[in-house]
């Protein structure tokens, strides 16, 4: 089985990202082949200036592998260390319906936030099609919200193979976790770097004490009263770092009264705190050994291109490129 994940560089880890994502690709490295790739060139639709895409390209690398991503297990690699993902694109390309495109959601969502209506943002899914199928990806853990990305892709996928061969590109399916975490922001609402109300997995300990004292939203319950529990931001974020023990502890205070909002998160950030301690040390280690993940990236990417050429090889005969 080959698990295929990638990842837009787009700024700071916040733990909406590690929730949502990133736990559980470090999870399925254990379970089969992983492929996992730094998405730049999806990057680059929505990131202007050629410093920030390579800056957070880097910070990238190093928090996934600071996170746990294991190079020894997986093929760790950026997306555009292998160009010839550009070229199924291509053909991918001369299959698909502007029908298809139009109907994509992610590209309306952009463009109403703001982002220039580029090409590149139109044609964004036969990009993350030859992503996936390049690689002869069996599966490709995917949110709810992202399910569409592979129902494009196994458009194409059938499109291709019907027109030129059958079975001459892998029909990738779907892994949805239903059980993911929904991670709320310090504000309430879904984490996202747009709100500004985002928790980063790494950063200075009293800059992140400070922002969880200050940006975490509470009522004004009096100390000695009994806390709310229902959509209580502090109890789901509690919940995502600390034991079922310690989860079922801070419910009984905040029913029993006498504890204030101050001491919630005090246990919170502790919790929160702990929670990525290895996470840390493995940063401080990459970071004081410049070169490691350029290394790491290249050998990937070497990987991947191996897998990559057999793919589109195959694909180049049977539609006629010779």
């Amino acid at each position: 089985m080959r698990f295929l994940t990638g990842l837009q560089p787009s700024g700071k880890l916040h733990i909406g990202n590690y929730f949502g994502a990133i736990q559980n690709a470090i999870e399925l490295q254990n379970k089969g082949e992983a492929f996992y790739f730094i998405a730049n060139y999806h990057a680059m639709t929505t990131m202007p200036g050629a410093e920030t895409l390579r800056a957070n390209t880097y910070e990238m690398a190093v928090d996934l592998l600071a996170c746990g991503l294991d190079p020894q297990k997986a093929v760790f690699f950026a997306q555009s260390a292998v160009p010839e993902v550009n070229e199924l694109a291509w053909i991918l390309s001369t299959v698909c319906p502007m029908g298809l495109l139009e109907r994509c959601h992610s590209y309306k969502d952009k463009i109403a936030k703001g982002f220039s209506p580029n090409h590149a943002l139109f044609a964004y899914p036969a990009l993350m099609a030859a992503d996936i199928l390049l690689y002869d990806s069996d599966a490709v853990p995917v949110g709810k919200d992202q399910k569409q990305h592979l129902e494009v892709t196994r458009d194409l996928a059938g499109k291709i193979n019907d027109a030129f061969g059958k079975d001459l590109l892998r029909m990738p399916e779907a892994i949805i976790n239903e059980t993911t975490a929904i991670v709320p922001g310090l504000d309430g609402q879904k984490m996202s770097k747009s709100y500004g109300n985002t928790l980063p997995v790494f950063g200075e300990e009293k800059a992140l004490r400070k922002l969880i004292n200050k940006k975490v939203v509470t009522d004004a319950t009096p100390l000695e009263d009994p806390k709310p529990t229902e959509n209580s931001i502090i109890l789901a974020l509690y919940k995502l770092f600390a034991t079922p023990t310690q989860y079922d502890e801070m419910v009984e205070a905040h029913n029993r009264g006498g504890v204030g909002y101050g001491q919630f998160k005090k246990d919170l950030f502790e919790a929160y705190w702990e929670f990525f301690r290895a996470a840390r040390e493995k940063r401080e280690w990459i970071m004081a050994n410049p070169g490691y993940v350029d290394e790491v990236l290249a050998a990937g990417a070497t990987k991947a291109r191996e897998a990559a050429a057999q793919v589109l090889a195959r694909v180049r005969k049977a539609v006629g490129l010779i």
